[in-house]
C-alpha cells in the first residue's frame, strides 16, 4: 500500500500544478492515459485532483460502498485496462464477503468476484468527461492501479440520474473525512 501514499514531486521532474490543471481543463483525457505517459500508477494522477473534484476513503470501506451502490439501480460498471475499457450498464447486485473476495450474485448482467482485500483506496470523483458532468466511485489497489469504477447512471436524455447523485453525495459525505480548513 505504500505506492498509494507516494506523491509526485518536482524533484522527480513532474509539475504537479500543470498535471492537475490538465486533469481539470482537458475533459477528454483520463487519468490512466496520463499515468501511462508518465509511467506512474493511476492513483497518483487522481490524487492531483482538487478536493472539490475528488474525495478519498480507505479501501476498508469497500463492502460498505458496494452495499450502498447495490441500492442505486442501474449504474455504469467500468473496468479500464491498457488493452480494453469494458462497460456494463446494470444494477450492482448485493454482495457477500468471503475470504479475500466480495462476491456479486444476482439475476442481472453483473456478477463476479472482486478481490476486496486488494482495495487500498476509494475515490469519489466529480469530474467532467467529454464535456459532460460525471460522478464516479473509483477503486484502487495497493499498487495504485485501478480495480474498477462505478459511474452514476444516466437517464434517456443522457442526464445524470438525480436520485443517484443524491446517493453518491450522501455516501461520500458519510465516508470521506472533511479536510481541516
Amino acid at each position: 500500500m505504500q505506492a498509494v501514499e507516494r506523491t509526485i514531486t518536482h524533484a522527480q521532474g513532474f509539475d504537479r500544478e500543470a498535471l492537475a490543471r490538465r486533469l481539470v481543463e482537458d475533459t477528454t483525457t483520463v487519468a490512466e492515459q496520463i499515468a501511462r505517459e508518465l509511467n506512474l500508477p493511476p492513483v497518483e494522477i487522481m490524487r492531483l485532483l482538487p478536493e472539490d473534484l475528488c474525495r478519498w476513503v480507505p479501501g476498508t470501506a469497500f463492502a460498505e460502498v458496494m452495499s450502498d451502490v447495490a441500492e442505486w439501480g442501474e449504474v455504469l460498471f467500468l473496468v479500464h485496462t491498457v488493452n480494453a475499457i469494458v462497460e456494463v450498464k446494470a444494477e450492482v447486485p448485493k454482495g457477500k464477503s468471503s475470504a479475500d473476495f466480495y462476491n456479486l450474485h444476482g439475476p442481472g448482467a453483473l456478477g463476479g468476484h472482486l478481490k476486496a482485500s486488494r482495495c487500498a483506496a476509494i475515490a469519489f470523483v466529480s469530474r467532467p468527461f467529454m464535456k459532460m458532468e460525471t460522478r464516479s466511485i473509483q477503486f484502487f489497489d495497493g499498487d495504485g492501479e485501478g480495480m474498477f469504477k462505478i459511474y452514476v447512471g444516466r437517464d434517456a436524455e443522457r442526464r445524470l440520474k438525480p436520485e443517484q447523485i443524491t446517493r453518491f453525495e450522501a455516501l461520500a459525505a458519510r465516508l470521506c473525512p472533511v479536510a481541516a480548513e
